[in-house]
Parts: structure tokens; C-alpha cells; sequence
């Protein structure tokens, strides 16, 4: 039976609403017998569009006579054609990517530069292809890409085998949420379909040498894979095709699940996640909703089991990524940027650092034996050997309590700060040291008695604070 292909994709477009009828398209061809076939369809179907190839110098000959191809495409329709080549060889070079990504990056920032500038719009005014319209001339540039079905269901094989997550088993979408001016109208239609309508219609298109060539991996699933599971399964693509429309259904309740759970867990307190931690641990499953807390702060899933065994644990432990720490603080796991002036919650790793936070700064070392005991506020002297790292540098709350120095009795802080005789605004801006729920110090105020020094012949841990308010 013979598909309407034109009627199909003008359906398609219409469906997933990827642009409208006015809009001015920019069309990526290479001479391959899919973005023909996607030349045909827009001009039949009457869509406004410029074409744009990229040479990017990988075959010699062959990548300039593609270009002389694809300008002999723009002639037959009667519209603009864009050319650019590329030094693909050197930029994967210099930039240390595969030829692949390479091509792909090139590719895609020309085509978004020339959507941005209103080149296409420009093209199209010059060329009588739309008139001089304001509405028009407003809408923007839509960029086509002439991916297919096939092209989805290696992409989808591929993922899967690597381990991407629900999100990787979609394959290729027709709009992506971050880019949403690449679109790809093809999606519906299978290469089989392609290369028949380029039959029926007698269109002439090149072969690229490098698709027959295993080289690639996504030439060998669609050479030796798909072929392979086509002869057990001879229904294999189809069956794949209708799976990806499912699978774009699941993670659209997955996220929406996911959402949920952040919503009853997550505390946002400035740019720190605080999540409880006995709420966290009756969450089911609560390896997947913490692993999509973590991901957008550059943790992995790996990471994730290490975190949780961090929600499980007593001691001090924390996990760190690029980016960020995730560390428990009494009843809360705390996601926090690493060291930064603006976090409320810092984790101090070790006894040689300088911490730069809100309130001033904090310089940790090791002091010589025998060191004389400092008396000013600004300077803790502590016994090394009571002290095990990580610390928690944090603001002061309600419920916290100490053993001022001197005393072997514990006062609440909110106390403490009445009989020193603080303002409100010096209150607001105070810092504590804690280690594994107990206070070590009131940061510029007074030390706990439970970390002072004893004996001065063992190692003591001096860390000083400077404030960038001197009244504190």
C-alpha cells in the first residue's frame, strides 16, 4: 500500500506542534537521500525554507562534488542554499573529540548562528519566497534536521546498552526541551519509506562511502545488529517504533512522579538542598528519586549508593562531585556548592584550609607543641586529638546548645547570646564550628570546654577567624 508521505508529515508537524505553516524554515542536506527526501516534502507541502549544507573535508572529492549536489537541490526547488566548509580533522583535534562530535558540534553552532541573525528571513524576503510581513518576519527560524525512525531505534538500541535511564530510551524526539528550535519532522516515516518515495518520485540522492563502513557505532547496530535481531524478530523495527511512543508516555509520568517526591522532600534554603533524612529513607524507590535529586549537581549514579550509605552513617563521611558536596548534618542529608562566600553550610575537609564564607574567614592548622594558649575570641585553640574532620561550618539555629569554656554545664545558644549582651543583628550573623552534633565553637565568641586544651605536649589545632564585621 502506498503511504501519502507529504500528507503524513503535514500531519505530523500539526500533531507534535513543531512550527507553523509561516514560519521560515532552515533545512540541513547533504545530499543523502533522506534530506532530499525532506526537500520534496517541504516544497510540496508549501513550506518557506532555505537549505544549508555543511562540507566538512573528511572525503576529498567526493565532500565538494555533495556540495555541488546539494546547490543543484536549491536550483530545482528555486531556493537559497547556505554552503560552509570545515577543517573537521583539526577542530577534533584541537578540541580532542571524535570526528563524530566534531561534525556534529560544527554543524549545529552554524546552524544556530544563522537562525539567530535572521539570516533565513533575509534569504527568503530577497528571494519573493515571502512577502514583507511583519508577522512573518517575526516568527523564528526553525532549524530541520532529516532524522527517521531508523535512526531513532539505533539511538534508542545504543542508549539502552550504555545505560542512559528512561530519558535515553525516548531515541530521538521531534523537538528537544533545550534546543527548541532544532526540529525533526521525519521521525514518523521509516528509511524503507524514504528511499520508496525517493523511487516513486525519481529523485536522485548521493550515498555517503562512510555509512556502509562498521567503523562506527551506530553504523554497526544499523549493519550488524538490527539486521541480526531482524532475523529473529522480523517485526523487530516496528515493534521498536511503537516502544519509543511508549516510552516518551513513561517518563512523562516518571517526571512527573520524580516531581512529586521533590516536592515533599526538598528544603531549599538559599542555594543548599536540605532533605530530612527519616523522610528520605521511607522513600520508595529511593535509589531512583535520589539519584534525580543529585544528577543536576553533577553527581552519578554511582555516587548515589555512596550518598545513601552517607544518610545511613554516624560518622562524618560525604560525597563530593565537580560541583557540589552531599553530607549528613544531624537529621538532614545537605547537598551544598562546594566552598563558596554565599553557601550557608560548608564542609571543612581537613586541617590545612582557608575558608572563605558570609561572615569573614577561617584559617586552620596545626600549631607546635608546647604553643601558648591564645585568650582572644577571634582565635580557637583546640586539642588536635578530640577533633575528627569533616567539620560543619554553619549558621547558628534555634535548639542549639554548648558547654561554654570553663563550664560542665550546657547552654543554649540563644542564652548565651543574651549574656553578651548581642544585638540582634550581631545575633543573625554569628557562625558555628560543629563536629558530629557537638558545637566546637561560637565562632568569634567562645569554644566548647569539651575541645579545649589539656595537654599542651600533644598537637593542638589553631584556627583563626577574621571578620568582615568588626563589631563581632
Amino acid at each position: 500500500m502506498t503511504i501519502d508521505l507529504v500528507k503524513q508529515f503535514k500531519h505530523f508537524v500539526t500533531q507534535q506542534q513543531l512550527f507553523q505553516h509561516q514560519q521560515p524554515l532552515l533545512l540541513a542536506v547533504s545530499g543523502g537521500v533522506d534530506s532530499v527526501v525532506l526537500c520534496d516534502i517541504c516544497h510540496k507541502a508549501g513550506y518557506q525554507f532555505v537549505i544549508a549544507h555543511c562540507n566538512f573535508q573528511l572525503r576529498n572529492q567526493q565532500s565538494n562534488d555533495d556540495e555541488i549536489f546539494v546547490k543543484k537541490i536549491a536550483e530545482k526547488y528555486n531556493v537559497p542554499v547556505l554552503t560552509k566548509s570545515f577543517n573537521t580533522n583539526a577542530y577534533a583535534i584541537e578540541n580532542k573529540k571524535s570526528i563524530q562530535v566534531a561534525a556534529r558540534e560544527l554543524r549545529y553552532h552554524w546552524f544556530e548562528q544563522i537562525a539567530k541573525d535572521g539570516t533565513v528571513t533575509q534569504l527568503l524576503l530577497q528571494h519573493n519566497i515571502i512577502a514583507k510581513q511583519k508577522k512573518t518576519a517575526v516568527l523564528p527560524t526553525c532549524i530541520l534536521t532529516a532524522h527517521h525512525a531508523n535512526d531513532s531505534i539505533e539511538t534508542l538500541l545504543m542508549n539502552f546498552f550504555k545505560g542512559t535511564g528512561i530519558k535515553g530510551l525516548q531515541g530521538i524526539v521531534p523537538k528537544n526541551e533545550q534546543l527548541k528550535n532544532i526540529i525533526r519532522p521525519l521521525l514518523f516515516a521509516t528509511k524503507q519509506q524514504l528511499v520508496q518515495y525517493a523511487l516513486n518520485n525519481n529523485l536522485t540522492y548521493v550515498e555517503d562511502a562512510s555509512n556502509a563502513t562498521d567503523k562506527y557505532t551506530r553504523n554497526y547496530f544499523r549493519n550488524q545488529i538490527i539486521p541480526l535481531l531482524t532475523t529473529i524478530f522480523p517485526k523487530v523495527e516496528d515493534n521498536l517504533k511503537d516502544n519509543l511512543l511508549r516510552f516518551r508516555d513513561i517518563e512523562i509520568l516518571y517526571n512527573q512522579s520524580i516531581q512529586r517526591h521533590k516536592q515533599q522532600l526538598i528544603v531549599l534554603k538559599g542555594n543548599e538542598l536540605h532533605i530530612p533524612i527519616l523522610k528520605l529513607q521511607k522513600t520508595k524507590p529511593i535509589v531512583t528519586v535520589l539519584y534525580e535529586i543529585l544528577k543536576p549537581y553533577g553527581f552519578t549514579a554511582h555516587q548515589t549508593n555512596e550518598v545513601i550509605e552517607v544518610v545511613n552513617s554516624t560518622t562524618g563521611k560525604y560525597v563530593q562531585s565537580n560541583t557540589h558536596q552531599a553530607f549528613k548534618n544531624r537529621n538532614w542529608l545537605i547537598i551544598a556548592p562546594l566552598q563558596t562566600t554565599i553557601a550557608s553550610t560548608i564542609l571543612i575537609e581537613n586541617s590545612h584550609e582557608v575558608i572563605h564564607f558570609a561572615a569573614g574567614k577561617l584559617s586552620i592548622q596545626l600549631a607546635e607543641k608546647g604553643a601558648t594558649i591564645q585568650t582572644i575570641p577571634t582565635v580557637a585553640q583546640l586539642q588536635a586529638t578530640a577533633v575528627q574532620f569533616p567539620l560543619i561550618l554553619r549558621k547558628w539555629k534555634q535548639g542549639d546548645y554548648f558547654y561554654p569554656l570553663g563550664m560542665q554545664k550546657k547552654k543554649k545558644l540563644s542564652k548565651f547570646f543574651i549574656d553578651q549582651k548581642l544585638s540582634l543583628s550581631q545575633k543573625e550573623n554569628i557562625w558555628v564550628l560543629e563536629m558530629d552534633k557537638k558545637i566546637v565553637w561560637v565562632i568569634g565568641l567562645r569554644i566548647d570546654d569539651r575541645f579545649k586544651v589539656i595537654d599542651t605536649t600533644i598537637p593542638q589545632l589553631m584556627i583563626t577567624f577574621k571578620s568582615l564585621d568588626a563589631s563581632i
